[in-house]
């Protein structure tokens, strides 16, 4: 969701950036191990029933390999000492990296349990979105709209109706005591269209609602808004430990502590200039009052 704007070290590009030089760096090592041995890549494919194309793949670092494609490189090439590190850095990679198809194998219910897990542990979560309306503050209608896209666009398994009632269900953590949210959004994120108006509707009568909740702080970046830093995509900081990174085709788990200082402070910035309260709860207003007539005109 990359603006035009400041180029940041905390921009989606770059931490892709980053995950690719982890995997390139990981295809170096196996390539080092074949030559080490004098093995060509001819070779190592017919003796591991491979296609030659994979194995330039996995040395290129254009495909991340399984652990059995690490443990059977090791095999072949005979050196066994390597194989714990090359793991190590293979598990490495898979969390910072976790590509869609892989986290959602199992449906759409098991990720929002694991998000659930995650927001138990932790005592403040920070937000900010671009686009859509986060997660924790989402209606059941437009929860529907956001899993409905994703099955369709991932081609996973569809089962939405869990899905929705994770998702809701994990929203009782906004209510609990100890727990603290701050939530960012763009005005953009309240106008796209990515339900029903009748749904976009309730679900920006929900908002008005949550900023009355003790815990939770709401703000909007009004669309004439001097920004400090730019918008480039959505992410969450779980208290000072992780931050969460969506793109298209997977999920970045940022642990490194400058990762983390980075995006604390692009967040400060954003929430610098976003408006809360009375202020918040007038835009939204605004855009209620611009979207009523359409949901009226489509009821009769």
């Amino acid at each position: 969701m990359p603006l035009n704007g400041m180029i940041l070290p905390t921009s989606r590009a770059s931490d892709v950036s980053n995950v690719l030089e982890a995997r390139r760096a990981l295809g170096k090592r196996l390539r080092e191990l074949r030559l080490r041995t004098g093995i060509s890549g001819r070779e190592i494919a017919e003796s591991l029933s491979w296609a030659r194309s994979k194995v330039s793949k996995l040395e290129n670092g254009n495909q991340t390999p399984t652990e059995a494609d690490i443990r059977a490189w090791v095999a072949a090439t005979g050196d066994e000492d390597e194989i714990e590190s090359l793991l190590i850095s293979l598990h490495t990679l898979e969390v910072r990296h976790a590509d869609w198809k892989r986290i959602l194998r199992a449906g759409l219910r098991p990720h929002q349990n694991d998000l659930a897990e995650l927001d138990l542990r932790t005592k403040l979560i920070r937000g900010f979105e671009v686009s859509v309306i986060p997660g924790l503050l989402q209606t059941p209608g437009y929860a529907r709209a956001r899993f409905a896209e994703m099955i369709r666009r991932m081609n996973v398994s569809n089962d939405i109706d869990e899905a929705v009632r994770g998702r809701i269900g994990r929203q009782e953590i906004l209510h609990r005591p100890g727990k603290q949210f701050h939530f960012v959004l763009t005005e953009a994120a309240l106008h796209f269209r990515l339900c029903a108006p009748e749904v976009m509707l309730s679900q920006l009568g929900h908002l008005i609602s949550l900023t009355a909740l003790p815990n939770v702080r709401l703000g909007i970046i009004a669309f004439d808004a001097q920004y400090a830093t730019s918008p480039w995509h959505g992410f969450w900081i779980y208290d000072n430990e992780k931050v969460f990174v969506e793109t298209m085709t997977a999920e970045l788990d940022l642990r490194q502590p400058e990762e983390i200082a980075q995006y604390s402070s692009a967040f400060d910035q954003l929430a610098a200039v976003a408006s809360y309260g009375r202020s918040a709860r007038a835009i939204i207003a605004r855009v209620i009052d611009n979207l009523e007539p359409e949901v009226s005109e489509g009821s009769e």
